[in-house]
């Protein structure tokens, strides 16, 4: 018997759930769980029977982790739980039975994987990152030919660098230009432009969000998003200075997943500091647009970001900007800069700084108030570089986590340095 849950979509529903037998096993789902920005909450004690006790009076999860150890009849118990459980629950299996044919039957059954205890955090890591690919798959087949979405950050190297000039100028052009429904999150949660930048009141959406993660889902972003035209809202916030982020992760997991659902593009304007807090933000990333300048500070924290993404979004296209260029009078050559990350600037943006200026004053973006100026001439190239890069993903070179290419980057580094000091 097939278990419903093969079938649909997940919905607006917590990521995980576990419902587990022992102390041990508990700790590691615990650790996982805070690996991924979700509530530890979520992980509860109880078996499989509780499970279903338990899910028979709420919403199931996207993907569900039940202990079969104290079940003496773990195939009609997973069955009693299939019914229970909404279209697109994905379910991962434990227990202490070593046995090919019970393995087979609950495979056959619907299940996602079973793991044999004792397990370790790699053994479910592992698991849960199988379980989240196949919901992805399930949601591009649900979508046809259509466009699958396009997560895109945007991270400066550098604070003043312009990224998150850069971030809401993309999303104002695939939104404006390319009629693309977009969604920008501005994770700067005490100092983000993003608002101030279209002229918009930030609203209390994104900080009710990390307050109580629970309460979001599509309802719940509808309401908190700020429009700002008719295929462009934005999620921002200008929290109070004493007020700090007290927050494991799972509002921002949530947030990526909403806005998955409700538009063609997302524009994550990531400050750099999130990235090391936050580092699950990463996960599902189609592409990092790297913003930088062309000092030598810059190149040694663009070394060191491209090597963490080489680590933490190996999936995602790393797009590499230069930005605030002058034609003469930078702190280090393009060249410099190239042999010292060992790779290749995608995008040299021109400094303009009357634009800028008149982008201000305007309250609009730098594209919308300067469409003609060099510089919004290459941020509209390297908004068709995000939109043509989920389709050329896969044929991209992901070396940027190779060691020796990270110490190539650091002797090329340390070579402009001990250049500059001699001069």
């Amino acid at each position: 018997m097939n278990a419903p849950w093969k079938a649909g979509q997940a919905g607006n529903r917590d990521p995980f759930m576990a419902f587990l037998c022992d102390e041990i096993t508990l700790d590691v789902a615990r650790s996982v769980c805070n690996e991924m920005g979700w509530a530890q909450e979520k992980v509860n004690k109880g078996g499989l029977r509780n499970a279903i006790q338990s899910l028979s009076v709420s919403a199931s999860p996207q993907i569900l982790l039940v202990d079969l150890s104290e079940s003496g009849d773990p195939i009609n118990d997973i069955n009693a739980l299939a019914e229970v459980c909404e279209p697109g629950t994905v379910v991962i299996a434990m227990g202490q039975v070593n046995d090919v044919r019970l393995y087979r039957d609950l495979i056959i059954s619907g299940l996602q994987d079973y793991l044999l205890k004792p397990i370790n955090p790699d053994m479910l890591r592992d698991s849960i990152i199988n379980a989240q690919t196949n919901l992805n798959n399930a949601k591009q087949e649900e979508n046809g030919n259509e466009r699958p979405h396009i997560s895109t950050a945007v991270v400066g190297t550098r604070g003043g660098s312009g990224a998150s000039t850069l971030a809401t100028s993309l999303a104002w052009i695939l939104s404006e230009k390319m009629q693309m429904s977009t969604g920008l999150l501005d994770l700067d949660v005490h100092f983000g432009t993003g608002a101030l930048t279209l002229d918009l009141e930030p609203g209390r959406g994104l900080i009710d969000a990390i307050d109580n993660p629970s309460r979001i889902d599509g309802l719940f972003i509808e309401r908190a998003l700020i429009k700002a035209n008719d295929n462009l809202s934005i999620l921002s916030a200008e929290a109070p200075m004493n007020n700090s982020i007290m927050s494991d992760g799972s509002a921002f997991f949530q947030l990526q997943e909403e806005f998955r659902s409700a538009f063609d593009n997302s524009i994550i304007d990531a400050p750099r500091n999130m990235l090391i807090d936050y580092p699950h933000l990463a996960n599902d990333l189609n592409v990092v647009v790297l913003n930088t300048e062309l000092t030598l500070a810059a190149a040694r924290d663009a070394i060191r970001i491209i090597a963490w993404l080489g680590s933490n979004a190996m999936q995602a296209k790393i797009i590499i900007v230069a930005n605030k260029v002058n034609s003469s009078n930078n702190e280090i050559s393009r060249k410099e800069f190239e042999s010292s990350i060992d790779q290749t600037i995608d995008f040299i943006i021109p400094a303009d700084y009357k634009a800028c200026t008149q982008a201000s004053k305007l309250g609009q973006t730098l594209i919308a108030a300067a469409p003609n100026s060099k510089a919004s001439n290459v941020i509209v190239k390297i908004a068709e570089s995000v939109i043509g890069s989920v389709d050329a993903q896969d044929d991209e070179n992901k070396d940027s986590n190779d060691n020796k290419s990270m110490m190539k980057s650091l002797s090329g580094f340390k070579s402009i340095l001990s250049k500059k000091e001699k001069e």
